[in-house]
């Protein structure tokens, strides 16, 4: 795709005999969200492990902004603005919420831990948290212990954390999982205002979010791209009808 922020050629994951992705193409463009969807276990959240650097591919390339970024490691992504969000499964309860994004925050940048000392002093990667925060709307939960939050605000607390870290392009890992209707509905209106300023690459099971959300949408199945296109045109693709969405109703 001409143009594309982010270009993936042939991207393929073994561990051994099993195939987990096998020769996957997507291209994100400048301004856009891109949803990836498709079943349990057809390799989404290994992709974009495979994209942010968390994990090496066995085949195939990566290019961002024309660039090769194949070989580079997670933190030289991320400085090159290609930001991931992780489904918080932990966080930092005796630390404020501001703290665990500006802490996050610099981990991510350095691959390390160890220096939450400089990090609380950092005028800048704090007023970078502070801003981040403010804008998923958590400003007034800055100085809480990050452990009294909802779990919907722990979503919103990861997503801060990725915006603390500028990203051109934010790769998103299932945000939607487990929140309330009011909370999904805060969510969308929230990813609406973002897709805006950067491109999204989004993997979701929640179809009425991603229908509402992405402008190009890729279904993953079995470790391959079984097609991709405008949301109308994969909503009425007999194929993904049969693979994924089903003869229901798509959204």
């Amino acid at each position: 795709m001409s143009g594309a922020l982010l270009s993936v050629r042939g991207l393929t994951k073994r561990y051994g005999a099993l195939v987990v992705n096998a020769g996957v193409d997507i291209d994100v463009a400048e301004g856009r969200l891109h949803a990836l969807i498709g079943p349990n276990g057809a390799g989404k959240t290994t992709l974009v492990h495979q994209v942010s650097g968390m994990l090496k591919s066995d085949a195939g390339s990566i290019a961002f902004d024309n660039e090769d970024i194949t070989a580079l490691d997670m933190p030289a992504r991320v400085r090159r603005g290609l930001v991931r969000s992780f489904q918080i499964t932990s966080i930092l309860p005796e630390y404020t919420v501001l703290e665990n994004v500006a802490l996050a925050a610099q981990a991510r940048r350095s691959s390390s831990y160890r220096f939450f000392g400089k990090v609380a002093r950092d005028k800048a990667l704090n007023a970078a948290a502070a801003q981040a925060l403010e804008r998923v709307g958590l400003s007034a939960r800055a100085a809480i212990g990050a452990g009294a939050l909802s779990h919907g605000e722990k979503r919103l607390l990861e997503i801060a954390t990725a915006l603390a870290l500028k990203p051109r392009l934010l790769l998103l890992d299932e945000p939607f999982a487990g929140l309330g209707q009011e909370e999904s509905a805060a969510c969308i209106e929230l990813l609406k205002q973002l897709k805006t300023e950067f491109a999204i690459l989004l993997i979701e099971h929640d179809m009425d979010a991603v229908f509402l959300l992405a402008d190009t949408l890729s279904v993953l199945v079995n470790g391959r791209i079984l097609a991709s296109g405008a949301p109308d045109a994969i909503r009425v693709d007999p194929l993904v009808r049969t693979a994924y969405l089903g003869d229901g109703e798509a959204a």
